[in-house]
Parts: C-alpha cells; sequence; structure tokens
C-alpha cells in the first residue's frame, strides 16, 4: 500500500459545530491490546507521533460520504473525521471497520439507525417521532435553530430529525411563523429561521423538498433565506424570481403540469446555485439528494416535451420560418439550447430517443439556417446545439452532410456554414472559433466513423469532406500566403527576403487553428491530404508563415512540416526536397541567431528527427545543400551527425559498387531500370510524377557516380576550374554569421509548370568535398555535360538525345534562375 493512498487528514467537529483539522498523517488498522480491540491508527506525517487513535467500536454507526471521507461519533459531542487523498484508501479502512462489525462494505451507514442509539428507542412504536420537536411560537425560534443545527453532525440523528418534521407538518409552520416575523420585522426571528430552514435543506430529505419546494411554500423558503446573520442587508431573491426572471414560453404550454415542473426546477435550481452558500467539503453530501432532485426533474421535463411532437414541431417551424421576427428566433434557439442541454441528464438509451427525435423533426436543417445569422447571440445559441449533436452522433451529422452535398451548392452545406463562422469569427480572441474547430475535427476524425461489410464511413466521407469542404478550410491561408500578398526586396543581385505577411493578432490566430486541423489530417488521412498537398503545393504556402512576427504561428508552420516528415514517406520527401522546402525553415533558424527559445528547439528536433530515423534522401538533401551554412552550429551536434551519416552512406554505396564484376560496370549503359535493388530505386524515381507532385520532367536516368571514377574526377576538376564565375552564388552571411537563402520558389515552379527551369534556387550551398576542403558553387557552361543526379555519389551522364528543357546542374548545385 503506497504512502498517497493512506494519506488522510484528521477532523474533529468543534462547539461551534465547525470542523478543525488536527492534522496529517498515514492511517492503518490495528489490534491495540489497550483497547482489548481492533482500532484505527493516525501517525503524523511530520513527526511520527499519534494523531488518532480510535477503537472500532462494534456499535458506532461510521458513514462513508464521496468516496473519501468517514464520519463518526464517538461520544454525544465528540464526532470525528477522516479525509483521505485516494478513494482506495477510504475503501481499504471502510472495509475493515465493515469488517469488525460484521457489515457489507457496500453498505454507506455501518449501524440501523433504531440499533444505534444508545436509548430504549425500540421500545417506542415506529410511528413515534425519534425527537421531540419544540412548539412552533416565536420564542421556541432559538431552541429549534440549535436543535437543528446539532443534529447535521450525526447520519442518525439527522434521520430523526427529519422523521418528525414530516410527521407533524412542522415546515408549514415555520414558515407561517416566517411570514409573522417578516410583517413585525422581527431580525432576530428571522435570522433564526434561515439558520432552520438551511439546516432543513442540509437534512437531504426528498420528502421534505416535495413540501419546501411547492407551489404553496417554495416563495416562503427563499425568504426565510434570504435573511442570513452574516449579511448586513437582506437579499431581494423573490423580487429578482418573481420580477425580473420572467418565463418565456416560446410556444404556448397547454400541460399545467409541465408549466409548474418547469417554474419549480429554475427555483430550486436558483437555490442551489445562488442562494445556497458553497458547501464545505462535509456539507456537500447534505445536498446530494436536492442534486438528484433538480435531475429528475429536468428528465421529466424532457420526457414531456418530446412526447408532445406537436409542440416540437410548432418550435422548428417558427424557427425555420423568414418571417419570425429576430427576437422571437432568438428566444426560439434560446429554449432549444436548454432544452438540449437537460437531455444530458437522460439515460443513454432515452437520450439517442431524444436526438432522434430531434433529427426526425429537421434539427440539423433549422441549425444551417440560424447559424448562418446575423445575430450573434443566435449563432453563438446554435453552435451551442450543434455542438451537442456531434458530441452524441457525430455520424448523424455526416450522414445528413452528405445527403445534402446530393442537393446543395458547396457554400450552403452545413460544414461549409460552421467553417465560415469559424473564419468570420469576431471576437478577438476567436472563442467561437476554437470551439467549431474543435468540432470539425470530431467530424473528421476516422477514429468515430462506422465501417461495415458493405459501408465505409471513413472513405465516403473523407472523398466528400476533401471534394466540397477542403477548399472553404484552406481559403485564408492560401489568400494570405499568394504571391500578390507578399513584398520582396527590389535590389538587383540582393538574396534578403522581404516576405511580409499579412498577420494581425487576429488573423495569425486564425491561421493558427487552421494549420492545427490540417496537421491533424496529416496524421489521420494518409492518402487524400497528401494528394490535396501535392495539388495545391500547401507545404510551401505553409511555411511562407515561417517569416511571421507571430512565433506561435511560425511554430504551427513548422509543426505541419514535422508532422509530414515524421510519416517517413518517400512522395512527401521526394516532394520537399524537389521543392527546396527546408530553406525557409533554415532561413528561419538563421535570423533566429543564437537566441535560446521553442523556435530554436523546433528546428533542432526537426533535423535530429531526420538524423536518428536515418531518412536517407532527406539528409542528402541537406548536407549537399545546405551543410556549408550549418556547420558553424556546434552548440548540437545534430548537423554534424546529419553529415557522418550522408558521408557512411556514400561510402556503403561505394563498397557496394566496388564489389560489383567490372564487366558489369562497363555496361553500365545498357542496364535495365527495372534491375535496379529497392534503395537505390529511392533515388532514381525522380522521373515518376505523381498527380500534382512537385516535380522536374523526366530524365532518363543511367548509373552511379561511382561507377565513372574517371568521368567524375574530370568533372570535379571543370567544377573548381569555374569557381570564380559563381561567387554571387554563395550563401551571404547574416549580421549574426550565418547563411541566409531566398525562398523564391513559385507554386508554379513546385507543380512542374515550367519544367527544371522554374525552379529559383538562390545561394545554394554545397558539402564540404572528400577531401575536407569546402567546394564552392558553380554555373556550369552548357558547353560542359554534367551530371544530373542531385545526390553526390550518384552521377548520372546525358543521353544523346538533346534535352532541351532542362538545365544541366552538378549533383552538388542548382543553378539560379536566369544564371
Amino acid at each position: 500500500m503506497s504512502d498517497t493512498r493512506r494519506r488522510v487528514k484528521v477532523y474533529t467537529l468543534n462547539e461551534d459545530r465547525q470542523w478543525d483539522d488536527r492534522g496529517t498523517g498515514h492511517v492503518s488498522s490495528s489490534y491495540v491490546e489497550r483497547l482489548k480491540g481492533m482500532s484505527l491508527l493516525v501517525r503524523a506525517e511530520s513527526d511520527g507521533s499519534l494523531l488518532l487513535e480510535s477503537k472500532i467500536n462494534p456499535n458506532t454507526a461510521y458513514q462513508k460520504q464521496q468516496d473519501t471521507l468517514i464520519v463518526w461519533s464517538e461520544a454525544e459531542n465528540y464526532d470525528l473525521a477522516l479525509s483521505f487523498q485516494e478513494k482506495a484508501g477510504c475503501d481499504e479502512i471502510w472495509e475493515k471497520i465493515c469488517q469488525v462489525q460484521g457489515k457489507d462494505p457496500s453498505v454507506e451507514v455501518t449501524q440501523d439507525l433504531i440499533e444505534s442509539e444508545e436509548e430504549h428507542i425500540e421500545e417506542m412504536p415506529e410511528t413515534s417521532p425519534l425527537i421531540d420537536l419544540p412548539t412552533c411560537e416565536l420564542n421556541k425560534l432559538e431552541e429549534i435553530a440549535d436543535l437543528v443545527t446539532s443534529v447535521l453532525s450525526s447520519p442518525i440523528r439527522r434521520e430523526k430529525l427529519a422523521l418528525a418534521l414530516e410527521n407533524e407538518g412542522y415546515i408549514k409552520k415555520l414558515l407561517q411563523l416566517f411570514q409573522v416575523c417578516e410583517n413585525l420585522e422581527n431580525t432576530e426571528g428571522l435570522h433564526h429561521l434561515y439558520e432552520i430552514i438551511r439546516g432543513i435543506l442540509f437534512l437531504n430529505k426528498a420528502t421534505l423538498f416535495e413540501v419546501m419546494f411547492s407551489d404553496e411554500c417554495i416563495m416562503d423558503v427563499v425568504g426565510c433565506l434570504e435573511y442570513d446573520p452574516s449579511l448586513s442587508q437582506p437579499k431581494r431573491h423573490r423580487e429578482f424570481l418573481t420580477k425580473t426572471a420572467k418565463f418565456k414560453e416560446v410556444i404556448p404550454i397547454t400541460d399545467s403540469e409541465l408549466r409548474q415542473k418547469i417554474h419549480q426546477t429554475y427555483r430550486v435550481q436558483y437555490i442551489q446555485d445562488i442562494i445556497l452558500p458553497t458547501p464545505s467539503v462535509f456539507e456537500e453530501n447534505f445536498l446530494s439528494t436536492l442534486t438528484s432532485f433538480i435531475f429528475f426533474n429536468k428528465v421529466e421535463i424532457v420526457s414531456m416535451l418530446q412526447e408532445d411532437e406537436k409542440f416540437l414541431s410548432e418550435v422548428f417551424a417558427q424557427l425555420t420560418d423568414e418571417a419570425t421576427d429576430d427576437d422571437k428566433r432568438c428566444e426560439l434557439v434560446n429554449f432549444f439550447k436548454e432544452f438540449c442541454a437537460f437531455s444530458q441528464t437522460l439515460q443513454p438509451q432515452n437520450r439517442d430517443a431524444f436526438f432522434k427525435t430531434l433529427a426526425k423533426l429537421g434539427i440539423l436543417p433549422a441549425l444551417e439556417i440560424v447559424m448562418g445569422m446575423d445575430d450573434l447571440q443566435v449563432r453563438s445559441a446554435a453552435t451551442d446545439i450543434f455542438s451537442y449533436l456531434v458530441e452524441f452522433s457525430p455520424s448523424m451529422v455526416r450522414e445528413f452532410v452528405m445527403q445534402e452535398a446530393q442537393q446543395s451548392d458547396d457554400d450552403i452545406l452545413l460544414i461549409n456554414v460552421v467553417i465560415e463562422q469559424m473564419i468570420c469569427d469576431t471576437d478577438p480572441e476567436l472563442g467561437g472559433a476554437v470551439q467549431l474547430m474543435g468540432l470539425l475535427r470530431t467530424l473528421i476524425d476516422p477514429e468515430n466513423m462506422l465501417a461495415t461489410a458493405n459501408k465505409t464511413e471513413k472513405s465516403e466521407f473523407l472523398n466528400f469532406f476533401y471534394n466540397h469542404c477542403m477548399h472553404v478550410l484552406t481559403a485564408p491561408l492560401l489568400a494570405n500566403t499568394s504571391e500578390d500578398k507578399c513584398e520582396k526586396d527590389a535590389v538587383v543581385g540582393s538574396t534578403k527576403s522581404n516576405t511580409i505577411c499579412p498577420d494581425n493578432y487576429q488573423t495569425a490566430q486564425l491561421l493558427a487553428l487552421i494549420l492545427e486541423l490540417l496537421t491533424f489530417c496529416v496524421e489521420h488521412h494518409t492518402y487524400h491530404i497528401k494528394n490535396y498537398i501535392m495539388n495545391k503545393d500547401l507545404l510551401r504556402r505553409v511555411l511562407v508563415l515561417m517569416n511571421s512576427k507571430h512565433t506561435f504561428l511560425a511554430l504551427c508552420a513548422l509543426r505541419f512540416m514535422r508532422r509530414i516528415i515524421g510519416l517517413k514517406d518517400e512522395f512527401y520527401n521526394r516532394y520537399i526536397t524537389k521543392g527546396n522546402l527546408f530553406e525557409p525553415v533554415i532561413n528561419a533558424l538563421l535570423d533566429n541567431g543564437t537566441r535560446y527559445n521553442l523556435l530554436n528547439s523546433a528546428v533542432i528536433e526537426l533535423f535530429e528527427f531526420i538524423r536518428v530515423e536515418d531518412i536517407k534522401s532527406l539528409i542528402a538533401h541537406i548536407v549537399e545543400n545546405f551543410y556549408n551554412a550549418l556547420e558553424s552550429i556546434e552548440y548540437v551536434q545534430t548537423f554534424k551527425g546529419l553529415k557522418t551519416k550522408y558521408e557512411q552512406e556514400k561510402d556503403r554505396q561505394s563498397q557496394k559498387l566496388n564489389s560489383v564484376p567490372s564487366i558489369l560496370r562497363s555496361n553500365r549503359f545498357r542496364r535495365d531500370a527495372r534491375a535496379l535493388e529497392e534503395d537505390e530505386e529511392m533515388w532514381f524515381n525522380e522521373d515518376e510524377e505523381e498527380e500534382g507532385e512537385a516535380v522536374v520532367p523526366p530524365v532518363e536516368k543511367s548509373k552511379q557516380e561511382d561507377d565513372f571514377p574517371d568521368s567524375y574526377e574530370k568533372f570535379m576538376e571543370t567544377k573548381k576550374a569555374k569557381e570564380s564565375e559563381d561567387k554571387e552564388n554563395l550563401p551571404k552571411r547574416t549580421s549574426a554569421g550565418g547563411f541566409k537563402f531566398t525562398f523564391s520558389h513559385s507554386a508554379s515552379a513546385a507543380n512542374g509548370a515550367n519544367g527544371a527551369n522554374s525552379k529559383s534556387v538562390a545561394a545554394q550551398t554545397s558539402p564540404a568535398s572528400s577531401n575536407g576542403s569546402s567546394s564552392k558553387n558553380t554555373a556550369l557552361s552548357p558547353a560542359v555535360p554534367a551530371p544530373k543526379g542531385s545526390l553526390v555519389g550518384l552521377v548520372d551522364y546525358p543521353d544523346d538525345e538533346d534535352d532541351d528543357e532542362e538545365e544541366e546542374t552538378s549533383p552538388r548545385k542548382r543553378p539560379r534562375l536566369g544564371s
């Protein structure tokens, strides 16, 4: 048994009927010779001293409350309580007590009421009152108040008093005295009546509540509770309930019993939430029956309304009628909101029937209309109703919108209305947008989609969502990252990007929400979101937000890319490398300088993941293109580790080729591409164009660099001779001493619209050459036959056929557009 499970606080009841904390310790049960029996022992947590030593008496009534409290009386005016830190510890000690008394541990009170009292109650008839109540007179109010207050700590005496009050019709007599005291302005008597009525509520008896909350008595009960002795002036609760709080019948309720039940529930809820002070840890259980009273009232109200289909049909008709005025519609929506809130009290099977009734009557088409209205209050209430429906049955909502799509335009689909409300939220903190985003996530979550033998909800709904709704969700993102929204430095030859995101704080928050949803899609909708990202060149647009002045938005963009890379999908990897999409991430890292913050850590973690998972295609791309800019970062070993991984892979490939017989290597131009091994094929897939994928034009592939050592040496000599011609292509140093790249690719380039010439990469960097010196970038003359592979160690000679669409590039460098 762990210490936390045995940890308890010990309380005793003082003369003022208040609980005093006697200290915290650890409880155990053991036989105590001095007490001649099993006892409860509590030793202080601080010094091990004995806080409590109490024999478990076979005739004492122990009571378990709220799963973590055990309360009992050891003498008439000495009450004890143990408050456990954990339920498990309370259950264990409770079992020991019940074992000593021979009781079932499932009981909450160990002794019957009559047996537990050491009075001769068993000789009395069962109908006799167990407590003699003072006569109900003004001069007896103080005595009555003392009696009611004194019994609260003893479960047995509470039961006796409740039975006496019930049998003698005592409550109505007390309320008559209240009217007398109020007329006489007898403040002392009114204060006593407050204590009496509050104490009777804490007796926790449903039969007494039925009397107190009847139409005849409830306002006088509220009146008594206005005169709290701790207040200098009485509250005016009755005035609020009768004059301020008006009952609005959106549609006339003809059932008088239903109307009375609604009034009663509202008033009792007001007593519990507003009038009664916040109960202490020991008083909470005193009001459990009051909570149950309200609960069952709500169940009755929902059941009665649900059975009255004529009433509900009329509500729906007026809700969707264009002639209904705004105030009336607001009342109707608020009625439905409260109606749905009440439904949460129903048992699962009854709640199922309730929502099916609403669906049958047309709750979703009605919501579609009211959620698009201008009134903020109406929209807010409609959103709350929609949340109840989504929480209860996302499949029901999905089925409705897919059927709706067959008959309606995309603009008026319910999900698109929800997305537009999210986008157009006027709240500066986007509270409504956050709520709607959560509902959308529930709707597109495959985990709660059904799958049967002949119907797969996941494929059907996701096809619908990506065809009809995704463009609405991404519209703000694409609009805020389009080229005409960006301002660029016009200085000729400058590599500095002045891309400015139009992201005021509210816009930035909205884009962050959209990115959070898209990141969720990457993780859960692998096929659909992959096609969408490739077709829209979405990752490039997202990475524009790395320039945002709001760090949280830049981190959201980075998280989106991190989730994509985390899938270790080679389609994504080729898309990233061909589009040079690490460039904005590395720019952000260099711009961040030496600051040690969340952005720095997140970028480093991205590259560390690539290193640890040994994602070869990404490692090769990073080292070949960016290592010169990153090698100065030495406070982590990530980038040196990437270089090491890269060189190890290069050596492995070299050794692999050296083991191939020379006769096979000499026949390099005739090798069948289908004979490529799987790990090599990963590097040669550049000629495979996926639909919408950012690709370069197909190029005939041949062999690896190590097949041609002589040609490669000649190529490297030519490359070094041309270094001086490409000085302008070297990365520019920033003020922090790092390098700066220009993120100048366009979406058309990524989609392969203009072939390889549509790519524009400024200031590419190259890795260190094999002898340890850095190789600088060169702009190759068209007369020099340059290899076309991007991975060092894989050099492809051009075919005899001219390929005018592709510029010839070195394996360590892609030329700047127009160079």
